[in-house]
């Protein structure tokens, strides 16, 4: 199943607010969302941007795709940073672990 993360349009018209959400892609935009992991609102200045750090990684590892709004998002936030340094750390983690059971 194809997931994404993307944003969820809320508010009235010309006032928008946008839920940050996993989705299936099939999905239409306001159709049905597997998880929510924060908010994002435009109209505030600066604009708020509240994004659940720990689901956000944990969808970003099992493989969800972010649109490039949402990527920017979670550049913002430091989530992308979090979840590169996380990876590779795993990725020296075994090659360190490898390296050592070659050599024993």
């Amino acid at each position: 199943m194809p997931v994404a993360i993307r944003l969820q349009r809320f508010g009235r018209k010309k006032r928008p607010f946008y839920r940050v959400v996993i989705a299936d892609t099939r999905n239409p935009r306001q159709g049905l969302t597997l998880d929510n992991i924060g908010y994002y609102n435009p109209l505030t200045e600066p604009a708020q941007i509240q994004i659940n750090e720990e689901k956000a990684i944990k969808w970003l590892k099992d493989g969800a795709k972010p649109t490039e709004t949402v990527k920017n998002l979670l550049s913002q936030t430091g989530v992308l940073q979090k979840f590169h340094n996380k990876s590779e750390n795993v990725e020296a983690k075994e090659e360190s672990e490898g390296e050592q059971e070659v050599s024993s």
